[in-house]
């Protein structure tokens, strides 16, 4: 006996002589897909399981690591350990601070060149900081006390130019320059420089040191009138 061919699960029905064929449904379209797709789906699924994983796991060790740099640098309570710091995180924030302070110290000291490298490498390290400003200036100031007078002057004038800088560190910067104009005798210049404070800020510190050292400059010179000139003419 021929045993029959099993049927077709789920046959679609023949079509009535006469009505228009049945169309699969959306259920039917969407079950189709899913048979031929689901181990892709299953795959991308589970890439984006583990990448959002990857990430946190990323994130969780990156905030431990920041933490531990924390707690390093609070630990810095000499100028060796500053100084290993600094070596060990180059780059890091923390590391502009640990070179901010070696700077500060060698500043003291009367160590300008060492002082006005540390400032260097620390303004290199707090670019998008606010302290970045205070370092260009401790640059400044190191070539100035370290006789480097005309580099001191350039960098100053960078600075105050600046108008990207916080308010005070400009202020300052002009006020180190008509300080150093005025002990030289360059009166005129310093002048140019205290109008200048003027224009930054006209309050806070600097401005009122600006004042005091206008009342110590001399008066400018009064322009005395050239006499008029007679022109007496002889009678013929």
């Amino acid at each position: 006996m021929t045993t029959p061919a099993p049927s077709e699960p789920n046959p679609t029905p023949a079509p009535v002589e006469g009505q228009p064929a049945a169309t699969p449904g959306h259920e039917h379209q969407f079950l189709q897909f899913w048979e031929k797709n689901s181990r892709t789906i299953y795959v991308v699924c589970a890439v984006i399981l583990i990448a959002i994983i990857a990430k946190g796991g990323l994130d969780t060790y990156a905030r431990y690591k920041n933490d531990q740099v924390g707690r390093d640098y609070a630990a810095c309570s000499t100028s060796e350990k500053l100084k290993a710091f600094a070596a060990a995180h180059t780059g890091h924030q923390l590391a502009g601070a640990a070179r901010l302070r070696l700077a500060d110290e060698a500043y003291a000291a009367g160590n300008y060149t060492q002082a006005a490298a540390d400032y260097q490498a620390a303004a290199d390290a707090l670019k998008a900081s606010p302290f970045a400003s205070r370092a260009r200036i401790g640059i400044a100031s190191a070539k100035l006390y370290a006789g480097q007078t005309a580099d001191a002057e350039a960098a100053f004038k960078l600075i105050a130019n600046d108008a990207s800088l916080l308010k005070a560190a400009r202020a300052e910067a002009a006020y180190q320059l008509a300080s150093t104009a005025a002990a030289a005798g360059r009166n005129d210049e310093a002048l140019k420089y205290l109008d200048q404070i003027n224009t930054i800020e006209q309050s806070g510190f600097w401005a009122q040191r600006a004042i005091m050292l206008r009342m110590s400059l001399p008066a400018p010179a009064a322009t005395t009138p050239a006499a008029p000139t007679i022109n007496l003419q002889a009678k013929p």
